[in-house]
């Protein structure tokens, strides 16, 4: 098969732009040479599990000869229009902030309802609404972008992510074989029944559609989708992460407030009520007098859709301060960590640093951060509605949780803190051959398998 030119579509951008300090132009309007930029301050690449699965694979497959190019069509409206960045060049859509609100209400309903938590009052006539025109504006001047291009470059596969994006994947009125890969969770008992149509005409117009666990494509299957459902893992690239020195790690421990002996429990999520970081700081109150050394740190600060270089939505902050009075009200205020965002280097250390790391979500479409946590050698304590949930047996390889039964978590913490650190290192042990299946050398095969079935078909 020759190399492909494939074109990838996110709603997430590979990389985010500083927006400047409201006198001064950013950097990136002034000097357009990738190369001159400085990480950290014009730019910054975008945290999530969606970037930094494509990102890796792209390169590999590039670097393979089994892709030639990778355009990649992402939201981005503090951008420059372009970005070369080796292979890949980067497409950045703008739409007017006036169209900005309408999008980001249906989004956000969208992934409420999908996470079974309480959105805007959208709900049921949801595609008869004005601010769904505005979704739709946005989806087709995504498709439009994408058709220019094709136009000029001739792709051979489009590769679509992303709930927000599946539109496109109708709007491009296109014969090419079309994969949609859809990262949050699947259960269609939480999907209004006016909802349904609409969703079945947009997944079918794909050639296949891509889903991170058994149990969502279960679930699609019900849903009643008549096309092809591959379950492929998401996956990491292990070589993205270090493994700091000693002191690096103090380091880093001391900046965020932590003492020598303070026992870490460290949650890696953006701040969003269905990350649930509520329920550990209600576990740490739990158990706050037996374990009076026990700290919880929250790394992360909000998505895209958060950030003032992207959506600007003050979903994060909003959900931040309610965390900050719960853990005021539960008098554990001086035990929780809130670090905001932080770059990898600073990630590192903190799963060096953590005795163990929890993902509490009430509804997680996987969870590459207990990859993430393995790769790091430690225990994982993790919601059983997670996608990884079915990669874990409870007590071999990671504890399970239901995060629905307030004393669960709790007396996780007392397994995991009460018996020294022996019950920990064997779950890391355990945990550390599963991470196998989901790094990128175990997904070269199944996606290069998949894609070049597409391609031949």
């Amino acid at each position: 098969m020759e190399p492909l030119k494939v074109c990838v579509n996110t709603q997430t951008p590979l990389l985010q732009f500083s927006p400047g300090d409201g006198v001064h132009p950013p950097a990136w309007t002034l000097e357009r040479d990738f190369a001159q930029l400085t990480p950290g301050v014009d730019y910054r690449f975008s945290p999530g599990g969606v970037t930094r699965m494509v990102y890796p694979l792209a390169k590999r497959l590039i670097a393979q000869g089994v892709w030639k190019e990778v355009h990649w069509v992402s939201l981005n409206p503090n951008a420059p229009e372009t970005v070369p960045l080796g292979g890949v060049t980067l497409h950045n859509v703008a739409i007017d902030k006036t169209r900005m609100g309408g999008y980001g209400k249906v989004k956000e309903t969208i992934w409420t309802t999908v996470h079974g938590l309480e959105g805007p009052p959208l709900s049921d006539d949801l595609f008869w609404t004005d601010d769904y025109g505005e979704y739709t504006f946005y989806n087709r001047t995504t498709a439009e972008l994408i058709r220019s291009l094709d136009q000029e470059l001739d792709f051979d596969l489009f590769y679509v992510h992303d709930f927000q994006q599946l539109p496109v994947g109708q709007m491009l009125a296109t014969l090419k074989p079309k994969v949609f890969r859809w990262h949050i969770p699947f259960d269609a008992s939480r999907i209004p029944d006016k909802w349904h149509a609409t969703f079945r005409t947009y997944l079918e117009a794909y050639d296949a559609v891509v889903v991170s666990s058994d149990r969502y494509r279960a679930a699609l299957q019900k849903f009643g989708h008549q096309g092809r459902i591959v379950r492929l893992y998401p996956f990491v690239d292990p070589t993205e992460y270090g493994h700091p020195d000693p002191a690096a790690i103090e380091g880093v421990a001391t900046s965020k407030g932590l003492e020598p002996d303070d026992v870490v429990a460290l949650i890696v999520a953006r701040m969003d009520p269905a990350k649930a970081q509520d329920k550990a700081i209600a576990a740490l109150a739990a158990v706050a007098r037996e374990f009076p050394r026990l700290k919880l740190v929250l790394a992360g600060n909000g998505s895209f859709s958060s950030a003032q270089s992207g959506l600007g939505l003050s979903k994060s902050q909003t959900w931040r301060a309610r965390l900050e009075g719960l853990a005021e009200t539960l008098g554990v205020r001086d035990r929780v960590v809130f670090t905001g965002h932080v770059t990898q280097e600073e990630l590192d250390a903190l799963y060096e640093r953590a005795a163990f790391t929890i993902l509490p979500s009430t509804f997680e479409g996987f969870g590459l951060v207990v990859v993430e946590s393995w790769l790091h050698g430690r225990a994982t304590i993790v919601s059983e509605r997670a996608g990884i949930a079915e990669l874990i047996e409870d007590g071999k390889n990671g504890l399970l949780f239901d995060p629905d039964d307030p004393d669960a978590l709790p007396e996780r913490f007392r397994r995991l803190l009460g018996h020294g650190d022996g019950p920990g290192r064997r779950l890391a042990e355990a945990g550390a051959e599963t991470a196998l299946e989901c790094t990128i050398d175990h997904a070269m095969q199944s996606e290069t398998r998949l894609l070049g079935q597409m391609v031949e078909a």
